[in-house]
């Protein structure tokens, strides 16, 4: 397995089918799905494609806002993530990520619950067809449209409280690179990773995120990736870029850019 791959949402102006010439001709062959390109080229003809062309599916993205925070009720949120197991499992993707929508109205106890009580009604389809879930904290600071698990200690206690092994979580560089406390918990961490998302920028995470190439900001990328594969993360690295400098590349040369980056850190 390539452990490269790259987010669709890195390449934000390609569509579906550029994405998948331009990655190759990069050398990237793992590739993290969004489901709205997906759908724009068709779901079905799209899985026929990335298989025929023997691509890994890194993650598909994204499932959730179970606290209604994007409009749907709390059961079409969990219809929706339903059909996105369904769709995740057709790719042969690595796993679904899921966001648990924004507290909003409700008590952290509230939204907690509402999460739970999803979770515990995708597991069975989620083991059934062998597609690990992969939460998403965030920091509070920038991911409070997102979610409201802004922590670790939390993240993990709900991971343990399941006690399924198709539950995990997914850990964002651009997010946690800046936060010495939460690196020094790598070797904790590790093991509780569905995907590592590589990303870099110049200052910690704000709400409009401001992401950089690999290499530009200032995460120790090389000290972080040395952590995990010392911890025993053996999972996909997959680029997730956004923001203003990243809209302003040549798409391009930020994958080459991104593949050499990979490769020194490597090395």
């Amino acid at each position: 397995m390539n452990r490269l791959a790259v987010s669709e949402i890195t390449t934000f102006r390609w569509s579906f089918e550029e994405d998948l010439l331009h990655y190759r001709q990069a050398g990237v062959s793992a590739i993290g799905v969004w489901r709205q390109k997906l759908e724009d080229f068709g779901e079905e003809r799209g899985i026929e494609l990335l298989k025929h062309h023997g691509w890994h599916v890194s993650s598909l993205q994204w499932a959730g806002g179970f606290t209604g925070s994007d409009g749907g009720t709390h059961n079409e949120s969990i219809d929706d993530a339903m059909e996105a197991v369904r769709t995740a499992h057709a790719l042969g993707a690595s796993c679904l990520l899921l966001h648990s929508g924004s507290r909003g109205v409700h008590t952290h106890k509230h939204a907690r619950r509402l999460l739970r009580t999803a979770i515990d009604q995708l597991i069975p389809l989620a083991e059934a067809l062998q597609v690990t879930l992969a939460l998403e904290p965030m920091p509070r600071e920038a991911g409070t449209d997102w979610t409201f698990l802004h922590d670790w200690d939390e993240t993990l206690s709900l991971i343990n409280d399941v006690g399924s092994d198709y539950l995990r979580a997914v850990f964002d560089l651009y997010y946690w690179g800046h936060d010495e406390v939460t690196l020094a918990r790598l070797p904790e961490l590790a093991p509780k990773l569905a995907l590592v998302q590589l990303a870099d920028s110049h200052k910690p995470p704000q709400l409009e995120p401001n992401r950089c190439a690999l290499g530009d900001g200032g995460i120790p990328l090389h000290a972080i990736t040395e952590q995990l594969t010392a911890a025993g993360y053996r999972g996909c690295y997959e680029v997730e870029l956004m923001g203003e400098e990243i809209e302003a590349m040549d798409y391009c040369d930020l994958l080459n850019r991104s593949q050499q980056e990979f490769q020194r850190l490597l090395t």
